[in-house]
C-alpha cells in the first residue's frame, strides 16, 4: 500500500510526515470539516459519502424477475485523523493537495476548530485553505463526543484490573447520568455531565498529560510521547520512588497501607549518592514509569475527589494521555479504586482521544447526518486500541460507518445484563486460539468460494491478495490483543471478516450460490409440503421441528458443511437423517407440542437463517403449520448479506414464488398475515441490543419469539431469556462447541421456554 511523504517548503521545524494513501484522498467529497487542535495532539474530522457496490435480485417489473443486479450506492462514513500538533502545517498543505483543483470546493466554507489551537492556527487555515473559521467551545464538544460515543459504539467504554481475568470489563452501550468526565490533555478538566445537553466543568489540575511529556523529555532521552510511554510501560519506578517498605520495612498495617505503595514518587533519587542509585544506574524506563505513577496518581486522586463532591458515581477518562496502557490505566483505576475504598470505578474510552473532534464536526454537521441515525466502527479502516508498544506511527485513524437503519435494543429481552454471546474469547486463551486458527487455516477455502461467486471480476485476484493480507493482520492482532476491538467473540471475528470483505467490493460472493441452492430447493418445496400434509398431527409438528434441524446443516460458515457441500455429499433428506437422533442435545420437543394443543400463537417473530434448504425446505412449511393454525407471522431477516444467510430482500422475493404453492400461503397474503422485515443487521450472529426499529416495533405483541441456526442460537444467545415465549432451534457443526458441551456432532438443539419456566411447557 502507498504513501505520501509530505513537508511543505515553509515547515522548518516538523519532520516529514508519511500519509497512507487510502487516507485523506476522500476530502474532496467531505461534507463538512472540523478540527481539534491541542498543545500535543491535534484530530481533523469530516464526513464523506463512500462509493459502493450493492449485489441485489430483481423483484420488480423493470427487467426479469431473479436477475441480479451491481447497483452503485453512497455509504456515509465519518473520518478522524489523530497526528501530533507539530504536523499541522504539513497536515493543512497535504489537504490543499488532496483538493488540488477543486480546491474551490472548499473555499469560502467554514471549519469548526476547537482546542487551545482554534485561536493559534486560525491565520494558518484561513490562507492555505481559503476557510472561515467558527471557534467552537472546548468543554461543550469534548461532551457532545463522549456521549456520541457510549451511545453509539459498543464497548466503547471499560474498566481495567491489572492481572483479573480478564483484565479489561466493557460495559453497556449507553450514557448513565450524571458523570464525570476527566479529559486529560496537556492540563486536566473535569466536567459534570447531567445529561446531552447540560454539563458544568468542576475543577482541573494543570498537573496532565504536558506535564508528563516535559518532565519526560528533560529527564529521559525519549524522542517522542509515545516513546516515552512505551518505556514507562517496561520500566521499574521502585528504583527511583521511595516505597513504604523502604521506610518501615514491610507494610504499614496500623494505617492499612501496602509495602509496595508509594510513599514518596522519586524519594529514593534525593538520598546520598552512597544510599541511593547514581543517576548512570538508573535507567530512563524507570524514571519514566515514576513520572507516569506521580501524574496519574495525582490525577485519580483529584478525580476522585471532585466526584465525591459533586456525586458522581461513575468517573470515565478521556484524552490521548492514557493511549491504552495498561501501567497507566493500571495506576488510575488504583488510585480510584483505593480513595472511594472500592465504592467507585474509573471507566476509559477506547476511543479516548477523538471525543473533541467529534463533538466539533456535530456541531457544524448537519441535523440529517445524526438525527436518527446510528454508527458503527469500520475495523477495516480504523488503527486499534492499543496496538502500538513502541512507537505511534504520526498519524492514526478512526472511521465510522452510517448504518442503514436507527438500532435500538430489543425490547422483550428479559433483564438487563443481556449478554448476546455465548464464548468471550478474552477469557479462554485455548478458546481464543482455537478460533483465531478456525478462520486463519479456513482462509484459503473461503477466498476460492469468494473468486468462484464473485461477479465483479474487475481486479480479482488483487483484491482477494488485499483481502487476505487486511484480514490475517485483523487475526494477528487480535491474537497479540484480543481487547482490541472490544469484546472478542466468534461474533466479532465472523462481523470483522464481513467488513474487510465489503471493503475490497466483496459485496455477496455468496449470491450466486444462493440463488442456486434457493431453485433447487424451491422445486423440491411441493413433494415436501405434500409429504408433511399426509402426516397425523402430532406426528407432524416433530417432523416440521426436525425438518428445521436438517436444513439448519446448510450452514457455508462451518467447515464440516462446506466440506461436505464441495464434494456434493448432501441433500436434504440427507442432511436431517445427519441430525442426532431423539432424545436431542436439549430436547424440549414434547413440550412445544403441548403448548400448540392448548392454544394457538396469536402472533410470532422468527429470525430465519440461511438461505436454500434452511429457509425453504424447514422454515417455510413451519410457517404454513403456523398460518394454518391462525397464527401472524413475521419473518426477521439480515438486512445487509453474510455468508450464505437470507437477507430480507431475497427473503421478500421467495414468498412471491412459493406463495402459489399453498393456499395457506395466498390467504396470508391477502390479509396480511405473513410479512418479512430486515433486522437491522449483517451477521452470522444475532446481537439482540442493536436491531432495527421495524422489529421492536412488531415484536411488542408477539407471544412467541423463534431464533434459528447456530449462530443465532448457539454462538449468541443460548443463555437469552424473553418476556415472551421462545424456541431456540440449531444443529451444532463445530468440534469445538460439541466438545464444549460434550455432544456429539450435529446434535440437536430444540429449546422451548416460558418466562420463569424451565421447561417452558405445564407437566
Amino acid at each position: 500500500m502507498s504513501s505520501h511523504r509530505h513537508r511543505p517548503p515553509d515547515d522548518r521545524y516538523a519532520p516529514p510526515i508519511y500519509i497512507p494513501e487510502r487516507h485523506l484522498n476522500n476530502l474532496r467529497q467531505a461534507s463538512n470539516l472540523a478540527i481539534d487542535i491541542g498543545g500535543s495532539l491535534a484530530k481533523l474530522a469530516y464526513f464523506s459519502n463512500v462509493p459502493g457496490r450493492r449485489r441485489t435480485v430483481s423483484q420488480d417489473g423493470v427487467v426479469e424477475e431473479g436477475i441480479v443486479l451491481d447497483e452503485e450506492f453512497k455509504r456515509g462514513r465519518l473520518h478522524f485523523v489523530k497526528f501530533e500538533t507539530k504536523h499541522i502545517t504539513s497536515l493543512t498543505h497535504y489537504i490543499k493537495d488532496c483538493l488540488g483543483a477543486e480546491a474551490d470546493v472548499v473555499v469560502g466554507r467554514t471549519i469548526r476548530v476547537t482546542g487551545g489551537g482554534a485561536y493559534k492556527y486560525t491565520e494558518l487555515f484561513e490562507k492555505v485553505l481559503g476557510l472561515t473559521i467558527t471557534k467552537e467551545d472546548e468543554m461543550g464538544c469534548l461532551v457532545k463526543g463522549a456521549n456520541f460515543l457510549l451511545n453509539n459504539i459498543p464497548n466503547e467504554a471499560f474498566s481495567f484490573k491489572k492481572n483479573a481475568n480478564p483484565e479489561i470489563t466493557f460495559q453497556k452501550t449507553g450514557c448513565e447520568f450524571p458523570y464525570l468526565l476527566v479529559n486529560i490533555g496537556s492540563g486536566v478538566s473535569m466536567l459534570k455531565v447531567h445529561s446531552d445537553e447540560k454539563f458544568e466543568r468542576v475543577g482541573g489540575t494543570a498537573m496532565g498529560g504536558g506535564t508528563f511529556w516535559g518532565l519526560g523529555s528533560l529527564l529521559t532521552n525519549a524522542q517522542g510521547f509515545d516513546e516515552l510511554l512505551a518505556m514507562a510501560e517496561k520500566g521499574d519506578s521502585s528504583t527511583v520512588d521511595l516505597l513504604v517498605k523502604d521506610i518501615y520495612g514491610g507494610s504499614y498495617e496500623a494505617m492499612g497501607l501496602p509495602g509496595d505503595l508509594v510513599a514518596s514518587s522519586f524519594g529514593k533519587a534525593a538520598r546520598s549518592r552512597i544510599a541511593g542509585p547514581a543517576r548512570d544506574q538508573v535507567h530512563d524506563a524507570d524514571i519514566a514509569k515514576s513520572l507516569l505513577h506521580l501524574i496519574s496518581n495525582g490525577i485519580g486522586q483529584i478525580a476522585y475527589l471532585h466526584a465525591n463532591l459533586y456525586n458522581c458515581e461513575r468517573i470515565i477518562f478521556g484524552g490521548f494521555f492514557i493511549r491504552g496502557k495498561k501501567a497507566t490505566m493500571h495506576t488510575i483505576s488504583y488510585a480510584i479504586n483505593y480513595w472511594s475504598k472500592g465504592k467507585v470505578e474509573a471507566l476509559f474510552l477506547r476511543h479516548e482521544g477523538y471525543l473533541g473532534a467529534v463533538g466539533a464536526y456535530m456541531k457544524g454537521a448537519e441535523s440529517k447526518d445524526f438525527a436518527g441515525k446510528n454508527y458503527g466502527e469500520n475495523f477495516a479502516f480504523s488503527d486499534s486500541f492499543e496496538v502500538n508498544d513502541v512507537m505511534s506511527k504520526a498519524i492514526e485513524f478512526l472511521e465510522l460507518d452510517r448504518l442503514d437503519l436507527p438500532l435500538v435494543k430489543f425490547p422483550l429481552i428479559e433483564g438487563l445484563d443481556y449478554q448476546a454471546d455465548l464464548i468471550d474469547l478474552a477469557l479462554d486463551t485455548d478458546a481464543r486460539h482455537y478460533w483465531l486458527d478456525i478462520f486463519k487455516d479456513g482462509l484459503e477455502r473461503f477466498c476460492k468460494v469468494i473468486r468462484d461467486g464473485e461477479s465483479n471480476r474487475n481486479h480479482i485476484d488483487k483484491r482477494i491478495m488485499l483481502f487476505k493480507k487486511k484480514f490475517l493482520e485483523c487475526l494477528a492482532l487480535l491474537r497479540k490483543n484480543p481487547f482490541a476491538y472490544g469484546v472478542l467473540t466468534v461474533r466479532t471475528l465472523l462481523d470483522c471478516r464481513e467488513q474487510f470483505l465489503a471493503e475490497f467490493d466483496f459485496y455477496d460472493p455468496y449470491l450466486k450460490f444462493k440463488q442456486e441452492e434457493n431453485e433447487a430447493a424451491i422445486l423440491e418445496l411441493p413433494a415436501r409440503l405434500e409429504f408433511l400434509h399426509t402426516l397425523p398431527w402430532e406426528e407432524r409438528q416433530a417432523e416440521l421441528i426436525r425438518g428445521i434441524l436438517g436444513g439448519n446443516i446448510f450452514d457455508w460458515g462451518s467447515s464440516a458443511v462446506v466440506k461436505m457441500n464441495e464434494t456434493k455429499q448432501i441433500d436434504f433428506q440427507g442432511a436431517c437423517d445427519l441430525v442426532q437422533g431423539r432424545p436431542w442435545f436439549v430436547d424440549h420437543l414434547e413440550h412445544w407440542v403441548k403448548r400448540l394443543k392448548r392454544a394457538p400463537v396469536q402472533k410470532m417473530m422468527i429470525f430465519v437463517d440461511n438461505s436454500g434448504a434452511d429457509i425453504v425446505l424447514g422454515i417455510i412449511p413451519f410457517v404454513e403449520e403456523m398460518l394454518r393454525m391462525g397464527s401472524e407471522v413475521v419473518l426477521a431477516a439480515n438486512s445487509r448479506p453474510a455468508l450464505n444467510d437470507v437477507t430480507s430482500h431475497e427473503l421478500r422475493l421467495l414468498i412471491r414464488k412459493i406463495t402459489p404453492m399453498s393456499p395457506i400461503f395466498v390467504e396470508a397474503h391477502k390479509n396480511d398475515k405473513l410479512r418479512v422485515i430486515e433486522n437491522g443487521l449483517g451477521s452470522p450472529c444475532l446481537d439482540l441490543s442493536r436491531v432495527s426499529q421495524h422489529i421492536a416495533d412488531e415484536c411488542m405483541d408477539c407471544d412467541l419469539i423463534v431464533i434459528e441456526g447456530m449462530g443465532r442460537t448457539i454462538h449468541t444467545n443460548f443463555n437469552s431469556c424473553f418476556q415472551r415465549e421462545s424456541l431456540k432451534l440449531a444443529v451444532i457443526k463445530n468440534k469445538w462447541l460439541c466438545d464444549k458441551f460434550s455432544c456429539p456432532m450435529f446434535a440437536a438443539v430444540c429449546k422451548y421456554e416460558v418466562p420463569d419456566t424451565q421447561w417452558g411447557a405445564d407437566d
